[in-house]
């Protein structure tokens, strides 16, 4: 019996099932890196790139003899008749024993990166790597994979080239691993940072549909909603790239939940309570005067619910053309005022004015002393009442009124009181009155 006779022991563990079996090349259980090689062409052949649709172009893929190496050259045209065969070429290249997770020595990428690539619209065939990246997750491939050169894993590539239907199922497999991964290549922001800056607007629906965080900033401080580039930036000729700008701005900046440092506790939701009954509740009708922000100085006329936010807000004119509109938002006009005297604000937002009154004392003109010793009754009252009418603020000057020691005086307009001293003080300059209630 020679040795070709004896049975091969070996051969019952290559019998054993296998997720994937290799009828070429038994398949490794580590991955490597390929080295880099051209792209295989046939003889006379007329064209610079590989067609897997010609006749002698197609021999070639299936050839045994065609290594992995060249495949990967293949994969890297960037032409349609390739990238829509980009399922094909995979499986042949995992025929030849090639590891879910090997690498191309050029790029440093990997089947999945590949297949996320080739998912292009356009270039690209979004079912066919959808095709490839189901069979690659299935055998096992790394989503958290990056390509030394880009940094970029198998989500950052779906993310750049605008694919939605492959980030569904790389998150499906990999959530919430890789959801918010930064990349360095793009100042570390994440995959939504990736597709905001190529106005990929499918995937940014997509990823925002996930769970990615609208929040996120990169390295240069930026959120998603910030790198998006700025539609008037853009030519005539880019109208529609405009649009998309526009848009994907909007729903960045609607994703990004409102924060507050308050306590909820102290935060009333006055989202269902009528306007007069909320201007009631805080001593204000409308016509009132108020302030907005302690600033601003200006006449309600305005207090409800609005189209343009949730809540309650009050609309006032200003006195001065500090404000931002007419009365109406978003062609809505919930009051008449002129142009650049109207503002919004929460109810939160504005306080009730002060009275306005002299800021100093309404003097009268000095007039001879009257001796008053021979008056009784009614000219003493009299002479009561008309010394009510002084006010005093702090600016008095004895010699320009005639005000005694003892006489009764109206503070600021409010306050009644007695005139106990006039005379220099320490704690300010020129003569000052003490009033005593």
């Amino acid at each position: 019996m020679t040795r070709e006779d004896l049975p091969d022991s070996a051969s019952e563990d290559t019998q054993r099932p296998l997720e994937f079996q290799s009828p070429i090349v038994e398949k490794r259980r580590r991955p490597v890196v390929h080295p880099s090689a051209p792209a295989p062409l046939p003889k006379d052949y007329s064209f610079t790139f590989f067609d897997p649709n010609d006749p002698a172009c197609k021999e070639i893929l299936y050839d045994p003899q065609t290594s992995v190496p060249q495949l990967f050259a293949i994969i890297r045209q960037w032409v349609p008749q390739v990238q829509h065969k980009i399922d094909i070429i995979g499986s042949e290249i995992l025929k030849r024993g090639c590891h879910v997770n090997d690498r191309d020595g050029l790029t440093d990428m990997t089947l999945l990166h590949y297949a996320c690539k080739a998912g292009a619209h356009g270039v690209g065939d979004p079912a066919a790597a959808v095709r490839l990246s189901n069979q690659l997750l299935l055998l096992g491939a790394d989503i958290t994979l990056r390509s030394r050169w880009t940094n970029m894993n198998a989500l950052h590539y779906a993310a750049y080239f605008d694919v939605p239907e492959l980030l569904r199922i790389l998150l499906k497999a990999s959530k919430p691993k890789v959801l918010n991964s930064t990349c360095s290549d793009f100042s570390h922001g994440t995959a939504l940072h990736i597709a905001a800056s190529n106005l990929c607007l499918g995937a940014v629906k997509c990823l925002l549909e996930h769970g990615a965080n609208p929040s996120v900033r990169n390295s240069k401080g930026q959120a998603p909603a910030e790198v998006v580039p700025d539609p008037m930036d853009m030519g005539l000729d880019k109208a529609e790239s405009a649009m998309i700008a526009k848009e994907l701005k909007q729903i960045l900046q609607d994703a990004v939940p409102l924060t507050c440092n308050l306590p909820k506790i102290t935060l009333p939701n006055y989202d269902n309570i009528p306007g007069n009954l909320m201007l009631a509740s805080l001593g204000l009708r409308l016509g009132d005067r108020v302030l907005v922000d302690t600033e601003k100085a200006g006449t309600l006329r305005f207090c409800g619910a609005t189209e343009f936010a949730s809540g309650q807000w009050v609309g006032v004119e200003l006195d001065d053309p500090d404000g931002k509109n007419d009365g109406s938002v978003g062609g809505i006009h919930y009051f008449i005022c002129p142009p650049k005297h109207g503002i919004f604000a929460p109810v939160s937002k504005i306080t009730k004015a002060p009275d306005q009154t002299p800021s100093s004392v309404t003097s009268t003109p000095r007039t001879p002393r009257m001796d008053f010793s021979r008056v009784t009754g009614k000219a003493k009252k009299d002479k009561k009442a008309s010394q009510k009418k002084s006010l005093s603020v702090g600016s008095l000057d004895k010699e320009g009124m005639n005000i005694d020691l003892g006489d009764q005086v109206l503070v600021a307009g409010q306050k009644h009181g007695a005139v106990r001293f006039y005379g220099k003080t320490d704690f300010a300059p020129g003569k000052c009155h003490s009033i005593i209630p």
